[in-house]
């Protein structure tokens, strides 16, 4: 069942946008539980949560936690190592 509920980082491309200003799926980030360095677009998206959780495709550990409401938006990152931005 979690198979048909997931999504690549694609699915989120415009919320990241949205929150960072530049194309994200492109951007390499790197796992804080098992060290896996890749590209967000290659990551596991549930959009069916109580918000926008992102997981390592490797090891199933929470990257991202995105949650909106009454105009605010919390972002969550704990479960990342680092994130590598363009300039």
């Amino acid at each position: 069942m979690a198979e048909e509920r997931r999504l690549d980082g694609n699915a989120i491309g415009g919320v990241m946008i949205e929150l960072f200003g530049v194309e994200m799926t492109t951007v390499p980030g790197s796992c804080g539980n098992c060290g896996a360095h890749e590209q967000m677009a290659e990551t596991d998206v549930y959009l069916d949560a109580p918000g926008i959780v992102v997981r390592c495709r490797h090891c199933q550990n929470v990257l991202i936690r995105i949650v909106r409401g009454n105009g605010r938006t919390w972002l969550d990152l704990s479960g990342l190592s680092s994130l590598e931005l363009p300039l």
